[in-house]
């Protein structure tokens, strides 16, 4: 099998020189954005707007480099991104502009419009197969994000307390997948809560997607309510004290399988186009209403037509690195008795796991895991 092309620039720049957005342009036009015929078409720009609160999402003034490039090829971009499951400020299409207007995200600031995928509540979704798929038969994706004639995903690349890491597949998969869509990928199991680590601090309860969490008053713990839990995860992120943790050792295994094979539904039989920004790499999603410090330095822009290619070249980047004094993956590693996993994600956030995406990416047939690293 041929292995793909990734294309790769660093984040320096020269006094008069070009800025980042500049080297942006670039980047993308030689990995061969221009290859794609846009002229006419709708181009979907998927992106992530950042939770109210986090400052670690991409800049609005990247995607207004990706819209110009797309407008400059004759195409009409709009960004999108498709409603949560949990509390915050995006589980609506109305929250969710207004949250994507106070991140500096409008279309003055991004140059084209900004359509929220899945519609007001999170349920205009379009039933796509999945050619392939061993979990999901057919993926409840965003009918806006379908609707487009082009695809184009813009990543930030970062830890993420369930999968290990959010990239390329991630931000695909999971943040194209409607509402049913989102819970579809998250049932593969559900946690539970070590009464003896719980402190009872509550902060899990507060980012719960379906009251799920339930605090005894008496007891000064909170446990988990099954019936209502939709396996998400967000309470492992949200617990300082490690005292959450999957029942299923293959839950997060399946949830990285489901989001793979709801990439392939998304990105199957139509043109498209992969972009991921590697810096403020803070070990939870931007989903998070805060961010921690960055476990890793700012590494670069990749670029390429294969979404697994470019996850790998990402992860492969971040292996490279050294932890960052003063973060989540520094402490751990400096906790007496910490286990170290070989990894920054899986040290990071032990609970999680990244391997089995990408294992189950190339076996459905999204990309190939193999590729060239091409330095601009």
């Amino acid at each position: 099998m041929d292995k793909a092309k990734v294309y790769f620039t660093d984040f320096r720049t020269v006094a008069n020189g070009d800025g980042l957005t500049a080297k942006l342009k670039k980047l993308i036009r030689k990995a061969g954005i221009g290859e794609i015929d846009m002229d006419g078409k709708f181009v979907a720009i998927k992106m992530h707007f950042g939770e109210l609160g986090n400052l670690s999402f991409l800049r609005p003034n990247y995607a207004r480099a990706v819209a110009d490039v797309v407008k400059a090829l004759g195409g009409k971009p709009f960004l999108t991104d498709c409603n949560t499951l949990y509390p915050g400020s995006r589980k609506n299409a109305l929250e969710h502009l207004y949250c994507a207007w106070e991140n500096g995200f409008t279309a003055m600031t991004v140059g084209c419009p900004i359509l929220i995928g899945d519609g007001l509540k999170g349920t205009d979704e379009v039933a796509v197969p999945v050619r392939g798929g061993e979990y999901v038969r057919e993926a409840k994706i965003g009918r806006a994000v379908m609707d487009a004639d082009v695809f184009i995903s813009l990543t930030h690349f970062k830890g993420h307390e369930s999968t290990g890491f959010g990239g390329a597949i991630k931000n695909i998969g999971m943040g194209c997948g409607s509402r049913a869509g989102k819970a579809d990928q998250h049932n593969a199991g559900k946690p539970v809560v070590e009464a003896e680590d719980c402190r009872g601090c509550r902060l899990c309860q507060k980012l719960c997607a379906n009251d799920g969490l339930v605090f005894d008053e008496a007891a000064r713990k909170m446990r988990i309510d099954p019936d209502h839990c939709l396996g998400c995860g967000r309470c492992l992120g949200a617990c300082n004290f490690d005292a959450i943790h999957f029942v299923d050792d293959n839950a997060n295994a399946i949830l990285n399988c489901r989001m793979a094979e709801y990439a392939k539904a998304v990105v199957d039989g139509r043109p498209n186009f992969h972009i991921s920004l590697v810096q403020d790499i803070s070990p939870n999603c931007d989903c998070h209403c805060e961010n921690d410090a960055p476990i890793l330095p700012d590494i670069g822009m990749f670029a390429s037509f294969d979404p697994l290619a470019l996850d790998q070249a990402c992860v492969d980047a971040c292996l490279r690195q050294q932890p960052l004094p003063g973060s989540q993956l520094w402490d751990n590693l400096h906790r007496p008795g910490f286990a170290d996993w070989g990894d920054p994600f899986t040290n990071s956030t032990p609970n999680s796991e990244w391997r089995s995406c990408l294992d189950h990416a190339e076996k459905i047939g999204l990309g190939v895991r193999a590729y060239d690293l091409i330095k601009l």
